[in-house]
């Protein structure tokens, strides 16, 4: 860790179950191509949640929290060759060089000098500075038609939604299914729309998070497992095929046996969801399917493509921001998106 003798607030994983907003040291940058970036707003994403529960291996303790956020850069290394202090930009959830094996093939989740660090094993952003490493790679410049709230997602739930929908390999008469309306299954169904899918459907428990989906265009069919077969409605959506591709979006053991359930024979069932606990494939029940599971950290390796869409107003995730909270009053922020109160999608954390 590299600090000097300023001092910032920050919000630190004590132990398990435990956090606090306490004063730490401002980082310093320890590369040529590290930047320092002044946070404007960040999030609170549910891997903190895990983090804060244990269920993070790689995490460390007395870390600062958070990954998803956008600010001003406050300085750079040498070696920067892309930002000036000043500049307006997001960050990437992963760190990632731009120079090895797996970052060359987009595979940014698998690089070789970096992956998931910020906010689990290096500190995050939910402070009022951040360290960021191989800037040149992780940050993307905002111009000035974009905004910070515009742009607070495309680092980790926007690009993941947009992943899980690459994966599906979608075509124009395709039937997606995306089982999940929370963060990342609402960003999911935005980007599956990108390619032109015939329909989506939307599926969960929560009625009033697939109002959202409805109220904003996400999806073509709403369905409730509580209120109906979910086996039963895509069947008859699809001729008795199944889904053409399911973006599993959910977390948990029944959300991941349905994926596989409702996928025809020969489709790809996509998982971007993170599990509490390992997931069993039946093979037995699902032989003769051939289903392709393609599962993992998120690959956000389009955020500047991203960037230029919301840039074109041809995607918009502003409507996740459900409640504001100050800095000051995170722990409050963080009771309120564990509990989802308040019909909570997403919580924006202003500096």
């Amino acid at each position: 860790m590299c600090y000097n003798y300023s001092v910032m607030k920050a919000l630190v994983w004590k132990d398990i179950g435990e956090i606090e907003l306490v004063d730490r040291p401002m980082p310093e940058l320890c590369s040529d191509k590290d930047a320092i970036i002044k946070v404007v707003m960040s999030s609170i994403c549910t891997s903190d949640l895990h983090i804060i529960k244990g269920f993070v291996p790689k995490a460390s303790k007395g870390i600062v929290l958070g990954h998803e956020f956008v600010g001003e850069v406050h300085s750079v290394g040498s070696g920067v060759k892309k930002f000036v202090p000043g500049d307006r930009v997001s960050a990437n959830c992963e760190t990632f060089c731009g120079e090895c094996w797996f970052c060359k093939r987009g595979f940014v989740n698998n690089c070789e000098n970096g992956g998931w660090e910020i906010g689990c094993s290096t500190d995050g952003c939910q402070a009022e500075y951040v360290r960021v490493s191989y800037a040149d790679s992780v940050l993307t410049k905002l111009p000035e038609s974009v905004s910070f709230e515009n742009a607070l997602f495309v680092g980790d739930i926007l690009s993941s939604g947009y992943w899980g929908a690459e994966l599906c390999e979608i075509k124009h008469d395709d039937v997606v299914a995306i089982i999940g309306a929370g963060p990342v299954g609402l960003c999911s169904m935005l980007s599956a729309k990108m390619f032109g899918p015939s329909r989506i459907v939307a599926i969960d428990t929560d009625d009033s998070r697939l109002s959202v989906a409805k109220e904003n265009g996400l999806a073509d069919i709403f369905l409730n497992p509580d209120k109906c077969d979910i086996g039963d409605e895509v069947r008859k959506l699809t001729d008795g095929r199944g889904a053409d591709s399911v973006i599993e979006a959910a977390g948990s053991s029944s959300s991941f046996q349905m994926a596989w359930e409702i996928a025809r024979a020969n489709a790809i069932v996509a998982v971007v969801a993170m599990y509490e606990k390992n997931q069993v494939l039946p093979l037995p029940n699902m032989y003769g399917k051939n289903l392709t599971f393609k599962t993992g950290g998120v690959d956000a390796a389009k955020c500047e493509k991203l960037v230029e869409l919301i840039s074109q107003n041809k995607i918009n995730t502003d409507f996740l921001i459900t409640h504001k909270f100050s800095l000051e009053n995170i722990k409050e922020a963080y009771k309120l998106f564990e509990n989802k109160d308040d019909n909570c999608l997403k919580i924006a954390i202003t500096n």
